[in-house]
């Protein structure tokens, strides 16, 4: 850019765009091919621009509202627009350096209002406003903006860290509901299930003990019709005594090491008999008593 040649003929690349001079005065753009000049009236090829799309990369730090310095880098895509290349030849000696100065400028007024989490949320409203700018005051100078990336935000590594244990702590928190619910209802289910087990438990044992007081009643009964002469008591007796010494035998063959001690005598088989006796007529009362209600 700058530089004259002055030549009988000049050749414009494919993507390029001439600036033709005559008498140091600008002429004319020269598009793609091959072209000829008059030197003697004073024409000559100036420069040769490229309409390539070119990429600048931009870094910037600054603070946010919450007091974090960040650095921001930031992609500019931009071009010559090609009808007017003679102002981007002239008015512009270092096109990079102005479009670093206003992203600085934008950048540094937009982000310090902004916490860190709303940067990294409206990153790209940040992008929007740089490329509204760039646009603006660039295209006076014969450039177009194509696009405006906002490539990485990097904050402080010792904020960066702050984030992470921030994040952890949270994530660890919500594991430990999520384990203590599990827990919950674990022990929820164990007592529901120890409930049922306690009542069925129970069901049994009321079961067996009312197939025991049937069985008894049955075996009175037909002992008192096929031995003549003999009461029910008498029969009662007898049941408790064979019942008390099968329970001794029963402890005797057991072979568990385990010593138990039994009031042993006629004596106590007649005590159990009677308070057995009482039971079962205090249950046959009460029941009678249930059926007249």
């Amino acid at each position: 850019m700058g530089n004259a040649y002055c030549l009988l003929c000049g050749c414009v690349d494919q993507a390029s765009i001439g600036v033709v001079e005559r008498w140091g005065r600008f002429e004319r753009l020269a598009e793609p091919g091959l072209h000829f000049f008059n030197p003697f009236a004073g024409q000559c090829l100036a420069g040769i621009l490229s309409t390539r799309i070119k990429s600048l990369d931009v870094r910037i730090e600054t603070k946010t509202k919450d007091n974090v310095f960040v650095q921001l880098v930031c992609s500019i895509q931009y071009r010559i627009v090609k009808e007017n290349a003679d102002d981007a030849f002239y008015e512009l000696a270092n096109p990079q350096e102005q479009i670093q100065a206003y992203v600085f400028d934008v950048v540094r007024a937009l982000v310090p209002r902004m916490a860190l989490d709303e940067l990294f949320e409206q990153k790209g409203e940040v992008a929007r406003s740089v490329l509204e700018e760039l646009e603006k005051v660039m295209s006076a100078y014969g450039y177009n903006i194509e696009h405006m990336l906002m490539v990485d935000i990097i904050p402080d590594p010792s904020v960066r860290k702050a984030m992470n244990e921030i994040n952890a702590a949270q994530r660890l928190q919500l594991a430990s509901v999520y384990k203590g619910e599990a827990e919950k209802i674990l022990m929820v289910k164990k007592a529901e299930a120890e409930a049922e087990a306690k009542y069925l438990g129970g069901v049994g044992v009321a079961k067996q003990r009312q197939a025991i007081t049937d069985g008894l009643r049955e075996n009175i009964l037909n002992f008192s019709h096929k031995v003549t002469g003999t009461s029910a008591k008498e029969v009662m007796d007898l049941i408790m005594v064979t019942q008390y010494f099968d329970t001794i035998k029963d402890l005797g063959n057991s072979s568990k090491n385990t010593t138990v001690f039994i009031p042993h005598g006629p004596g106590h088989v007649r005590d159990i008999g009677d308070q057995i006796r009482n039971g079962m007529m205090e249950a046959a009362a009460g029941s009678q008593g249930n059926d007249s209600d």
